[in-house]
């Protein structure tokens, strides 16, 4: 497996791999996956990164600002997704630990993750990854007109920031 920056040429693959995610129902509010120009315009130019096995993307990993003022600029959301064929392969946890790297090189001190308390795997790679749970953000959204919590999740950087 390799882990590479993304291209704009892998974005078939990305968008593919996001609507399987969000076709578990326990990745994320979103509905559909977004087009190109929403999907680029959410998240940090620097910190797309994708997951490569035989020329197949079968992952990626992206992070978008936590918010637009400038005090917050060293913290970033991470967003993780790894294709269903190849889930309990070590793809999330090689990709989040680069992605934290890739984070620290640009300056970013905290990663935080937003995680429905269903997706055991993704609670389990962050955790080992170094991230904490800080609590819970019950009924944050509702999803199928169903409320649901989030778990939110942050790491602080040991080089960053300190």
């Amino acid at each position: 497996m390799k882990i590479r920056n993304f291209k704009k040429s892998d974005f078939t693959s990305v968008k593919s791999i996001y609507q399987q995610g969000i076709d578990t129902g326990n990745a994320t509010f979103q509905k559909k996956a977004k087009g190109w120009n929403e999907w680029n315009s959410s998240f940090l130019i620097t910190c797309r990164i994708v997951a490569e096995l035989n020329n197949e993307v079968v992952g990626w990993a992206a992070l978008s600002a936590a918010s637009n003022r400038t005090v917050y600029n060293g913290v970033a959301e991470v967003s993780i997704y790894i294709a269903k064929n190849y889930a309990n392969y070590g793809i999330g946890n090689s990709l989040l630990s680069e992605l934290i790297s890739t984070s620290e090189n640009e300056g970013i001190w905290t990663l935080q993750a937003g995680i429905f308390p269903e997706n055991e795997s993704s609670i389990a790679i962050h955790s080992k990854n170094g991230f904490k749970i800080i609590g819970v953000r019950e009924k944050l959204g509702k999803m199928n007109g169903a409320w649901r919590d989030i778990l939110f999740m942050e790491r602080r950087s040991k080089v960053v920031g300190i």
